[in-house]
């Protein structure tokens, strides 16, 4: 190669290697400082954001404290029909599923021996009562001691004894219905031989009828002889009321609660025993009260916030609340009628967050 081409070439090769080099600080030197963000613009846009919440501006409001629970529909009476005494039942005058009135017949065993025994006493009694009789009147004229009088005597009052017990064994052979209700479904058929453990029938009073519930030691005090309760059946539209007539006197041990019952009346035994109920019992009323949404108020160390609104920022203030329903709560202090309390996006607010308020709720 010729010697001017070669140094062409060297000084070529140079060049290109000095202007990577410099490539960039040239670039750099061309581009306007105008193209670039600036920090203080940045920090500007980031600090005029705010958040977007619901609020509500709080009124005075009536709170109802209202006990709610579950309770069971018992009937006001119930009792397996048994004989007292051992026998074949020869007779059965109830129709299953039927009104009985108290005292009414509804089965009998066999009773033949007994009301054999009885006419043989019966018909002993006359010559018994004829020979006291007469023995009184000996006695009047001295004619027989006052023992021989007392032992003719004794012996009648035997007989009428035994004729009295004979009379009690026969009316244990009849099953009556001890009080007025409906009589279930029949177990035995008759030619049955029935005993005390064999269970003729059902016997239910369901007018009025119980409602069975539990109650708590704080509503112990609250709940007496004669506070009145509604309540409602599931896939029944209306609602019912009723009157509590007895608490239990002892808590029980793994609830510590009180059973209480009340009664309903249960006019032409519509409801039936066995169905659960929707308890409600209106404990007092609270008016001029400050109330907010639950879901309003957090926990936060210990304590239980919220945020208001003031000057487009959220502020924190601490609350001491009060009596809590399902979906609100009473607020004693902390909040006052007429400010803005914020109700939505409570996890995100901070103390002195820029806030926008979208809604304003009732």
């Amino acid at each position: 190669m010729r010697k001017p081409v070669r140094i062409i070439v060297i000084v070529g090769i140079i060049l290109l290697i000095l202007g990577m080099i410099f490539y960039p600080n040239i670039k750099n030197a061309f581009v306007s400082n105008d193209d670039q963000p600036s920090s203080g613009q940045s920090a500007t846009t980031q600090g005029a954001q705010k958040l977007s919440v619901n609020a509500k501006v709080l009124k005075p409001e009536t709170l109802n404290d209202v006990f709610r629970t579950q309770g069971v529909l018992l009937p006001d009476e119930e009792v397996d029909l048994i004989f007292e005494t051992s026998g074949k039942i020869t007779q059965i005058n109830f129709k299953e599923g039927s009104y009985v009135n108290k005292g009414q017949l509804l089965a009998k065993v066999n009773d033949a021996p007994l009301q054999a025994e009885l006419k043989k006493l019966e018909a002993q009694l006359p010559l018994a009562q004829e020979r006291v009789f007469r023995q009184r009147t000996l006695l009047d004229k001295d004619a027989v001691s006052q023992e021989a009088f007392e032992t003719i005597t004794t012996e009648l009052n035997k007989l009428k004894a035994d004729v009295e017990l004979v009379k009690a064994r026969i009316a244990q052979t009849e099953l009556r219905a001890p009080f007025s209700g409906m009589i279930g479904l029949r177990m035995v058929s008759e030619g049955t031989y029935a005993s005390p453990q064999v269970v003729v029938s059902k016997l239910t009073k369901i007018s009025p009828l119980k409602i069975e519930f539990s109650v708590n030691e704080r509503q112990v005090n609250e709940i007496g002889d004669g506070t009145k309760l509604e309540f409602t059946i599931d896939n029944d539209l209306n609602t019912y009321s009723a009157s509590v007539y007895a608490i239990e006197t002892t808590l029980e041990g793994n609830t510590l609660t009180l059973k209480a019952r009340a009664r309903y009346n249960n006019l032409g035994g519509k409801l039936k025993p066995g169905r659960y109920a929707n308890i409600e019992i209106q404990l007092s009323e609270i008016t001029n009260a400050i109330v907010i949404p639950s879901i309003a108020s957090i926990a936060e160390m210990g304590q239980d916030i919220a945020y208001v609104y003031r000057d487009g920022k959220a502020k924190r203030v601490v609350l001491n609340k009060g009596l809590r329903t399902a979906s609100s709560v009473q607020i004693i202090e902390g909040l006052n009628i007429g400010d803005t309390l914020l109700t939505t996006g409570v996890m995100q607010l901070r103390d002195g967050i820029n806030v926008s308020i979208t809604k304003f709720e009732e």
